[in-house]
């Protein structure tokens, strides 16, 4: 997974295959940190993500850089 894929995927232009290649790439994000920023959206998606324990957060604990508290 790069940066190119993983932001196409979560933006919806370019397919993906399955729910979990989408949960793929949105843990990318969170563990890369990108999702911290880019737009605020990604941001607050992969909190929501990493609330209804769909991802991981970053590191396996939930902190600051994944805008938790």
């Amino acid at each position: 997974m790069n940066l190119y894929t993983a932001v196409a995927l979560c933006e919806g232009f370019e397919e993906a295959g399955s729910e979990e290649d989408l949960l793929e790439a949105w843990q990318f994000l969170i563990d890369s940190g990108y999702a911290w920023t880019l737009q605020g959206r990604f941001g607050r998606i992969a909190a929501d993500l990493i609330q209804s324990g769909q991802c991981q957060p970053p590191g396996g604990s939930q902190g600051p850089q994944g805008g938790l508290r």
